[in-house]
C-alpha cells in the first residue's frame, strides 16, 4: 500500500484540551501510525512556552506526523479569515495525487470547496452534527451563549448542502445523523459513518470491583447544561449513601458554579469530589477510581449527533456503564448487555438505574466485563483502520459499497 499524505485542516488553538482537540489529535496520530504521511494544521498555542502536543495528549513522537502552527493574532473575525486563507493555499499546494485534505470544520471545507476540483485534493469532510441546528439551539448547549439568527442559520444550512454535494467523501460519526442528512439533501456515494474511539494500552486486563469498596459514581467531560452533570448530582441527593467522582469543568465558567449550587442545594456536596480540569492522559487512572460510570446527557436537538468520547473511555474502564436514553447512544449501548439505558434528564430514573447496579453484583460484572470487552472495536486504531479503508477507497476512485451508507 502506498501511504497516503494527509493534510487535516483545524481551525483551534493547539494543543487543545477539549473534546475536539483530543479527536483530531488521536486520529492524525492514529493514521500516522498507520503509515500516511500526515500534517496537521492549527493554530498557535496561546500559552508560552508553547506545549508540546505529544506530551499534552501523552502520544509519543511520530515522524509521519507533523503540526503546522499558525501564528494569529486580533480579534477573532480576522484570526479566522487568516486562517481560512491559509487552509485554502495549503489545500491548493497539496499533493493531489496521492492526497486528501481532512476536516470536521465546516467553513474550511466549504472554503476549499472552492477551489476548482483540478486544482485540489480529494476532500473529506467529518461531520459532528448539523450546524444550523447547533446554531439554533446554541442557548441550550453553552450556557449565555445566543441562538444564531435567520441569515446565519439560512448560511450555514446552504453550506451543508455545498459541502455534501461536493465533498468527495463523507464521514459522519453517528447513523442518526447520516440518516437526518439523506432526509435532508438526498443520498450521495463515498458516505461512511465511524463513530469516536478511544486509546487503550497494548495489554489490556480488567480487574473486577472489590465488594468492600463504597460506591463511587464517576463523570467525565464539560459541564455544559446539555451534558447532563446537573441530573447525576440530583441523582446523588436521592442515594444518601453514593459518593461521585466528577472530573472536569473549566475554572472560572459559571457552568462548574451552577453544578456546585446544585450539589448544595440537594445535600449531597459533601460526598462528591471535584477534580477540576486535567490532562487528557489522567482520565484513565481518575475513571478507575469509580465503581460506576454515567453518561447523562439531556435531550435537546443538538444531543441527537453526539458521539462521546466519555462512552468509549467509560467501556475502557471496565466498570458498569450507565447512560442516557438517547438515539446515537443507543448505537452503541444495548440495555441490559453493554450497560444499563435511564430516562434521559430524569434523576430519578438515573437513581433507580444506580441502586440496580449497586445492588446486583451479577449485572454489575456482566455489564462491565461486556463493554470491556466491547472497547476493543472502538480503539483509535480500529477507527483509523476504517478511516484509512475509505480515505483510500475515495482517493483511488474505487467503488466499494460497503462506504456507501453508515
Amino acid at each position: 500500500m502506498t501511504p497516503l499524505e494527509c493534510l487535516y485542516l483545524a481551525d483551534i488553538r493547539f494543543p487543545l484540551e477539549r473534546a475536539n482537540g483530543i479527536q483530531i489529535f488521536e486520529t492524525c496520530h492514529a493514521l500516522a501510525s498507520r503509515g500516511h504521511k500526515v500534517t496537521l494544521l492549527v493554530r498557535d498555542d496561546t500559552r508560552r512556552p508553547r506545549r508540546d502536543p505529544c506530551e499534552f495528549y501523552g502520544l509519543p513522537a511520530l515522524a509521519a506526523l507533523r503540526v503546522e502552527r499558525l501564528p494569529m493574532a486580533g480579534p477573532h473575525a480576522l484570526r479566522r479569515i487568516a486562517y481560512l486563507v491559509a487552509a485554502v493555499w495549503h489545500a491548493w499546494r497539496w499533493n493531489r495525487v496521492r492526497g486528501c485534505v481532512l476536516t470536521r470544520d465546516l467553513g474550511v471545507a466549504s472554503a476549499v470547496l472552492r477551489l476548482p476540483v483540478t486544482r485540489r485534493p480529494k476532500l473529506i469532510y467529518e461531520s459532528h452534527g448539523f450546524a444550523p441546528v447547533f446554531a439554533r439551539t446554541m442557548p441550550e448547549v453553552v450556557q449565555g451563549k445566543a441562538a444564531g439568527g435567520r441569515a446565519k442559520i439560512e448560511r450555514l444550512f446552504r453550506r451543508e448542502e455545498r459541502v455534501w454535494t461536493a465533498a468527495d467523501g463523507y464521514v459522519t460519526t453517528t447513523g442518526v445523523l447520516a440518516t437526518e442528512l439523506r432526509a435532508r439533501f438526498g443520498d450521495r456515494p463515498s458516505l461512511v459513518t465511524i463513530p469516536n474511539g478511544v486509546r487503550l494500552p497494548a495489554h489490556r486486563v480488567r480487574t473486577p470491583e472489590s465488594d468492600a469498596r463504597p460506591t463511587v459514581v464517576g463523570y467525565a467531560g464539560h459541564f455544559y447544561p446539555w451534558k447532563g452533570v446537573d441530573v447525576l448530582v440530583e441523582a446523588l441527593g436521592q442515594l444518601p449513601d453514593v459518593h461521585a467522582l466528577i472530573i472536569g469543568g473549566h475554572p472560572g465558567e459559571r457552568d462548574v458554579a451552577r453544578v456546585m449550587e446544585v450539589a448544595r442545594k440537594v445535600g449531597a456536596d459533601s460526598r462528591i469530589e471535584f477534580t477540576g480540569l486535567v490532562e487528557p492522559s489522567r482520565v484513565p487512572s481518575l475513571l478507575g477510581r469509580a465503581s460506576i460510570l454515567v453518561l447523562p446527557t439531556v435531550e435537546t436537538a443538538s444531543a441527537d449527533y453526539t458521539s462521546p468520547l466519555k462512552l468509549f473511555e467509560y467501556f475502557a474502564a471496565g466498570k458498569p456503564v450507565l447512560a442516557s436514553d438517547l438515539p446515537p447512544v443507543r448505537e452503541i449501548v444495548r440495555d441490559g448487555e453493554n450497560g444499563l439505558l435511564f430516562a434521559a434528564g430524569e434523576p430519578h430514573s438515573l437513581a433507580q438505574a444506580i441502586r440496580r447496579v449497586q445492588q446486583d453484583d451479577a449485572l454489575a460484572e456482566r455489564l462491565a466485563r461486556t463493554a470491556f470487552a466491547e472497547a476493543d472495536r472502538y480503539s483509535w486504531q480500529a477507527r483509523a483502520a476504517r478511516l484509512e479503508a475509505f480515505l483510500l477507497n475515495v482517493v483511488g476512485e474505487k467503488s466499494d459499497p460497503s462506504t456507501n451508507g453508515a
